[in-house]
């Protein structure tokens, strides 16, 4: 498997957590920010291990590469709707 498709492997099966979730009755405003919280954990991990932490220019790395990761979610979303309006 690709990167690529082990990367859409993962965010499916996130998304279908998310959705598990809602169907137990969880607002979906608290599955967001748990989703975000369990994100931002492994992020941590991910750059410092178990044992380490974040410092300020670290978290600064995080929150870009999320920030490109929403906007380049949302060009695709824009393009998705205006697709679907032209139909």
């Amino acid at each position: 498997m690709s990167n690529q498709e082990n990367h859409m492997y993962c965010t499916n099966k996130f998304i279908e957590l998310a959705n598990d979730l809602k169907k137990e009755g969880i607002d979906i405003v608290m599955v967001s920010g748990s989703l975000m919280t369990a994100s931002s954990i492994y992020a941590t991990y991910v750059a410092a291990g178990n044992n380490g932490a974040l410092e300020s220019s670290g978290v600064d790395k995080v929150v870009e590469v999320y920030r490109r990761t929403l906007e380049h979610h949302q060009v695709i979303k824009k393009a998705e709707v205006q697709a679907q309006a032209g139909k």
